[in-house]
Parts: C-alpha cells; sequence; structure tokens
C-alpha cells in the first residue's frame, strides 16, 4: 500500500465539515488577520483551544508575536468575509464590520463565538504548526449558524 498523497488527502479531509474562524488582532492601529478551519476546544483547565496554520503563512508570524488575538467563529452570512481573509492579497478586512478589545484582539462583528486569546503552545505538525492558544474571554450565540466548510464549498447547518 502506498501513502497517500496530497491531492488523495485533501479531498477525504473535505468529508469532514468545519466551523471557519478569523484568527484577527490589531498592529500599529490596523487590523491583521487570517481564516482558519482547523480549529478545536481543547482543554477546560486551563481554558485552551487549537488552531492550525501552514507553516508558509506569512500572516501568522505576524499575529504569533502580538499581546492578544481574538478567534471569531464566523456565522454562515460570512462566507465573502472567509473569502477575504484567506486572500494572499487585498484588504482582507474591507467591508467586514469588526470591532477592537482594549487589548488588540480584534473580532468580528455577527460572529456565532468569540475568543480572545493569546499564544499558549505552538507545536511543528508536517507542514502546518498547530497553536494552542489560552481562553482569556469568551462569548457564543447558539441562535447563529456558523459558516460550515465541507467537500471543498460553503453549507448550511440542516435544521
Amino acid at each position: 500500500m502506498t501513502a497517500p498523497g496530497a491531492a488523495d488527502l485533501r479531498r477525504v479531509f473535505g468529508c469532514f465539515p468545519s466551523g471557519v474562524t478569523a484568527i484577527c488582532a490589531e498592529l500599529d492601529g490596523r487590523p491583521v488577520g487570517m481564516a482558519a478551519s482547523a480549529f478545536t476546544g481543547v482543554s477546560l483547565d486551563p481554558p485552551l483551544v487549537s488552531v492550525c496554520m501552514q507553516d508558509t503563512s506569512t500572516t501568522w508570524p505576524v499575529l504569533r508575536a502580538l499581546p492578544r488575538l481574538g478567534v471569531s467563529v464566523l456565522a454562515s452570512p460570512h462566507d465573502d468575509a472567509c473569502r477575504r481573509l484567506s486572500a494572499r492579497t487585498g484588504d482582507r478586512f474591507a467591508g467586514l464590520p469588526i470591532r477592537t478589545d482594549e487589548d488588540g484582539a480584534v473580532l468580528v462583528d455577527g460572529a456565532a463565538a468569540w475568543f480572545t486569546c493569546t499564544l499558549h503552545a505552538e507545536l511543528p505538525a508536517g507542514d502546518h504548526v498547530i497553536a494552542l492558544l489560552r481562553v482569556h474571554a469568551l462569548d457564543g450565540r447558539h441562535e447563529v449558524d456558523p459558516l460550515v466548510f465541507h467537500a471543498g464549498r460553503f453549507r448550511a447547518l440542516a435544521g
């Protein structure tokens, strides 16, 4: 049996639906951020979440050095925002309603959930890095449907 190739892995990984998050912070008065779909809760004590980024990301090295990070679980109407936050060029925050807390965490208005975090630890993971983030504040709205990514496209939850 041969090891699976990247195309096979991407195809089969796409069978697992995931939410989409925006990882954002303020740098010199301007928002900096990126989209990430590999996000999960990790620990209740201490309160930790994890997010995975490609090790070729040029945004993560900027974000990881900032004192506070905002993690927004994007809502179903945020598909365009996700595309902009994933783009390599252009204004990722054009038309995106955001707010910045007193510690510099940038949060997306209308998100299903929000976390403000600090970097707790990083682990190398193949062509990605796993960032463990310590949660300092959070809020969530169960009545808001999250943005779901499945099989290479955005989907709606069935009620």
